[in-house]
């Protein structure tokens, strides 16, 4: 049998029935209100019919004014006052968890990656603003640099989605430090100006991800799983580089992480989307695994497993992979927005190449912009029980931009209900 399919148990005593997990992806599908629904658990339903051994959430906000997007779910510390919410989140974790699989949610704060439209404030590490390629520049604005006290709060807040989740039977939560959300932005020297203890060295800069870590370590069970995903580089100069994650790993293994996962780029720098400069002139085998390499310079130091994501399409590719001795998981959500079931087709020897629908583009945000709404549109498509489809990539990027319209308009009056 493959080692793809032999368990693993994690520190927290987490156990995953295999290494293949479907990592943290933003379906845009929740209901009013931030909650979950009947599309969200839909959506999770596929996933878990096709046994991975761990599900890792899309974003979940620890506060509700501040969002990657419109459709996204918040978990707070008041949810546990409304039954009817409390029970939307357990019957989440409920469609996640029947095939066997366990399940993270993904803990995260957008930082300055907000939307204009959403009118909301937006604040980061320092008072900075994305810089992107064409008219999207204009989406994005000027962030406020965070008080202390906010700042303190917001690791706080961390903390208390983190006790909600457990409360609603998710198995552990990851904490989101990468691609350019807000503890990136804290990581990184290009977004982080500050002078006090939260900026200037790696260590002060490193501080805000590790208070976050050791909050949640002294408010939940000690089998509660705990992970982080990180960033190999910003792929952007004079940003956080190789040679600072290295280091954030080892202030880590201090603490008790159950598993690091290694990914890469932000909105300025679209890597996570595949669209990186490391995919021009590499080998198939690397194009699908392009954190592989970092991994293996990790893996000398680190005392936590780790995983890679990265358009991992094919089971020989993540064999190999796991083969290399470098990771201990990998991660496969691309892949599994086009066939919900590659696990399970991988284990019975089917479809061990994944056909993903993919733009010829060769403007790079296009392409990554693209192909991120094709994949999309098959979410959008399993949230109404429907298996995914061959996509038409024009037709799925206006989907999309509907969608969000849409998401956009009820987000704002719930905020307005709320008093925000």
């Amino acid at each position: 049998m493959s080692n793809l399919f032999s368990p693993l148990k994690l520190p927290s005593g987490v156990i995953l029935q295999n290494r293949i997990c479907k990592a943290a992806m933003e379906e845009d599908l929740a209901d009013y209100g931030a909650l979950p629904g009947t599309d969200l658990c839909n959506l999770y339903q596929f996933w878990a019919d096709g046994h991975p051994g761990l599900i890792i959430t899309g974003n979940v906000m620890v506060v509700p004014d501040a969002m990657h997007g419109p459709g996204g779910v918040y978990l707070g510390r008041e949810t546990l006052s409304h039954v009817d919410s409390v029970e939307r989140f357990k019957t989440w974790s409920d469609a996640a968890k029947s095939g066997g699989a366990a399940c993270f949610m993904q803990l995260s704060h957008p930082g300055r990656q907000v939307f204009k439209t959403l009118k909301t404030e937006v604040v980061s590490a320092s008072a900075t603003r994305i810089q992107v390629q064409g008219p999207a520049n204009k989406m994005f604005g000027t962030a406020k640099a965070l008080s202390n006290d906010k700042i303190e709060n917001l690791i706080q807040k961390f903390a208390e989605t983190a006790i909600a989740a457990e409360h609603c039977g998710f198995d552990g939560v990851q904490i989101h430090a990468a691609h350019g959300y807000l503890i990136s932005q804290f990581l990184s020297s290009n977004s982080n100006f500050r002078t006090d203890k939260w900026g200037g060295s790696l260590e002060n800069r490193a501080r805000f991800l590790l208070e976050i870590i050791r909050r949640i370590r002294e408010s939940t069970s000690e089998t509660f799983g705990l992970a982080v995903k990180l960033n190999s580089s910003d792929f952007q100069k004079g940003g956080f580089d190789e040679t600072e994650a290295l280091q954030v790993v080892k202030y880590m293994n201090k603490e008790a992480v159950d598993f690091v996962e290694l990914s890469g780029g932000s909105y300025e720098s679209a890597a996570m989307f595949g669209a990186g400069e490391q995919d021009n002139k590499s080998s198939t085998y690397l194009r699908e695994v392009y954190f592989l390499e970092f991994a293996r310079q990790i893996e000398a130091v680190a005392k936590m497993p780790l995983m890679v994501t990265g358009g991992i399409t094919r089971k020989s590719t993540a064999e190999t992979a796991l083969g290399s001795g470098a990771v201990e998981i990998i991660g496969i959500a691309r892949a599994m927005g086009h066939n919900p079931y590659l696990p399970k087709d991988w284990h019975a020897g089917k479809n061990e190449t994944t056909d993903l629908t993919l733009s010829k583009s060769r403007h790079k945000p296009f392409r990554a912009m693209s192909d991120l709404a094709t994949t999309k549109a098959n979410l959008y498509d399993m949230a109404k029980g429907k298996f995914p489809k061959k996509r038409n990539v024009l037709a799925s990027i206006l989907r999309h931009q509907f969608k969000l319209l849409r998401k956009t308009k009820d987000y704002k009056k719930w905020l307005s209900d709320l008093g925000l």
